[in-house]
């Protein structure tokens, strides 16, 4: 059983490898094409002053606040302005900012979590006015259709969510025949969706059992909501009746954690997707309950981000998709001494900004940094 779990998920995990190496179209047009390869001094001139915003559709919470740092720390170094905007998950608000963008006059636009509803309609006349785009967590395509075409000329960045979906299902199938408890928010929002992918293949297969749906209803309160959702439901499972907790997004993991722990319920282990110093302290705080999770380091998405806004202000060339390599974090392997800064000390690879193939690090870019005293 265990050797076909893992050829099923190694399986799923190339599948995702391929498609992140499927999307390479270049983006080649605009007023930057002056500049020449290799001539280091033009780069630097030419992103000095770029004005750039980062809209972040989601709660100002840890994770945000590091998504948000690396924006503005690789942005500075790269000679750029860099203003923020985090509107809690209101999805009007987040339309709103965003055209306000092309009034405000900037140059470039980082758009974190906007939904597949409104996505590609929202950042069409950022494009159409010639504004340099990339998202993270949003799928621009046409009409929310999820067969339609990218809106040309944005890159549209992810964690590699086949690979946290397998990475987190696999450690937790590693014990359990799978009774499972669990969460989802969704349809519609393309990081859960991409997970959602790979857990409804193996509960196709006969290798998961859901015996329920824990989702919330009230997105201005996720963990709130989760808490009381969880809570209603937990007297229906006697010990022994479920073998396991899957968060798909650590937010409602956290939600129902709570609840866990104000019925005293420490006999259903889970296992979750995202990290912060947060999630680091609870995975400590509730060792037996909460038993690993899959994370991409949320500062290197926001120095990627950043990066591919930058070679889009230069007319270099720019893939379609790029995925961010997934880790797992079993939480055997954390300390109290462990932070989101030094958890490269125990993961192998955790938020390694010098290497090109996963974080899209240029010799350039090096080189204007220093220009720029950086």
């Amino acid at each position: 059983m265990k050797k076909l779990l893992a050829l099923t998920l190694t399986a799923l995990m190339c599948a995702s490898l391929s498609a992140c190496g499927g999307g390479s179209n270049a983006t080649t047009s605009g007023s930057d094409s002056a500049v020449k390869a290799g001539d280091t001094a033009s780069y630097a001139k030419a992103l000095k002053g770029k004005k750039v915003a980062v809209v972040r559709n989601l709660a100002a919470g840890d994770h945000t606040q590091q998504f948000l740092d690396g924006c503005v720390s690789e942005g500075k170094a790269l000679g750029f302005t860099v203003d923020t905007f985090v509107t809690d998950g209101d999805d009007a608000r987040t339309q709103e900012v965003t055209a306000q963008c092309i009034q405000k006059g900037y140059d470039g636009l980082i758009i974190s979590h906007a939904q597949l509803s409104y996505a590609y309609n929202m950042l069409k006349p950022d494009i159409d006015k010639g504004i340099k785009v990339v998202t993270f967590d949003s799928m621009p395509l046409k009409d929310g259709d999820a067969k339609g075409q990218l809106l040309q000329d944005i890159t549209s960045t992810a964690q590699d969510d086949n690979a946290l979906a397998s990475l987190s299902l696999g450690f937790m199938m590693e014990e359990f025949d799978m009774k499972v408890l669990k969460t989802f928010m969704g349809p519609g929002i393309p990081p859960l969706d991409r997970r959602n992918v790979v857990y409804t293949k193996l509960e196709q297969e006969g290798k998961i059992k859901t015996v329920e749906v824990i989702a919330p209803s009230d997105t201005a309160n996720v963990r709130g909501d989760m808490t009381n959702k969880t809570a209603a439901i937990l007297p229906k499972y006697s010990k022994g009746s479920v073998d396991a907790i899957w968060g798909c997004y650590d937010e409602l993991a956290k939600g129902v954690l709570q609840s866990l722990n104000d019925a005293k319920r420490t006999d259903i282990p889970m296992y979750t997707i995202d990290i912060s110093n947060d999630d680091i302290q609870l995975m400590l705080k509730n060792k037996d309950v909460w038993k690993s999770t899959a994370a991409v380091d949320p500062k290197l998405i926001g120095i990627v981000d950043t990066r591919l806004l930058a070679k889009k202000f230069l007319n270099l060339e720019t893939p379609e998709y790029f995925n961010l390599k997934a880790n797992l974090v079993k939480t055997s392997q954390l300390s109290s001494d462990i932070s989101m800064t030094n958890l490269i000390t125990v993961i192998n690879g955790w938020g390694d900004a010098t290497s090109k193939e996963d974080s899209l690090n240029e010799p350039w870019m090096d080189e204007v940094k220093k220009i720029n005293g950086k």
